[in-house]
């Protein structure tokens, strides 16, 4: 009696996982997540976190500060059949469940003055709708200001998809420079970055490259190569090592360069 009451349970929570599923997932949903899984199961590149809570989502991974309540890093693969111009309607934003202290609810940046910035792009994510709708956790966006959103880091996200183009197989980490003392808004006193940092690796031989950018939070007509600074640069204003996977020399190398001649600027 006592087994077949085991299998009972057993069979009623398979069924409960299987309804969720599909309640919750479309065919394609499913095929996209199978195919992050596969995909991400390649090679593990993720920084270190100086907070200790990082969050593995579908498509993206982060590293939580709850102190400053946004991700401290957003690191994701970006390849050449990830790049679309397919157009979803935007969804809401909502809070990330997978983050144990709670993100910061999006009422933190009404009337503030600043939008809600995403660390990985719903741009970058247009190859299924699944994916983009997953960028709209409050985990993944920041405070900027509008001019700097849409104007020099929009011109960085674009050309970030353009090497995913040319380069097919490209790892991005983002993130504001988080210190203390930083200017907040809302009543979960979301931090406001006073730069933000984007970091590419573009991770397939014959010529294993990266790049990184430091910019300030302001507006900028200059042109991106002006902001290009090394790896060692930003892991000594954050803590954080970003490619711990990498075997040091390479590591090494590749870090403590600031050189971008090997980057098309077209």
């Amino acid at each position: 009696m006592r087994n077949k009451r085991t299998i009972y349970i057993v069979l009623s929570l398979f069924f409960a996982v299987l309804f969720f599923i599909w309640d919750n997932y479309s065919i394609e949903d499913i095929k996209e997540i199978k195919k992050a899984k596969d995909f991400n199961s390649e090679i593990n590149y993720l920084p270190t976190s100086t907070t200790g809570q990082i969050i593995k989502h579908h498509f993206y991974s982060l590293s939580y500060s709850e102190k400053h309540e946004q991700a401290e890093w957003v690191a994701y693969y970006l390849k050449d059949e990830h790049i679309s111009s397919t157009n979803f309607k935007r969804p809401y934003f909502e809070k990330d469940p997978k983050v144990l202290t709670r993100s910061a609810h999006y009422k933190n940046y009404s009337k503030s003055g600043y939008d809600k910035g995403h660390l990985c792009p719903a741009g970058d994510r247009k190859f299924s709708k699944f994916a983009f709708d997953e960028t709209f956790l409050t985990s993944n966006i920041t405070p900027q200001k509008h001019t700097f959103n849409a104007g020099i880091w929009n011109r960085l996200e674009q050309k970030t998809r353009y090497w995913a183009t040319k380069y097919k197989n490209l790892y991005v980490v983002t993130g504001g420079i988080l210190t203390s003392n930083l200017k907040t808004i809302g009543s979960e006193k979301v931090a406001v970055p006073n730069y933000f940092y984007k970091i590419i690796l573009d991770f397939h031989e014959p010529e294993i490259k990266a790049i990184a950018f430091l910019i300030p939070h302001k507006d900028s007509e200059k042109a991106l190569y002006k902001f290009v600074t090394s790896i060692d640069e930003i892991e000594r204003l954050t803590g954080i090592d970003f490619f711990p996977a990498l075997e040091d020399d390479l590591e090494n190398k590749l870090e403590k360069s600031s050189n971008y001649n090997n980057w098309n600027f077209r």
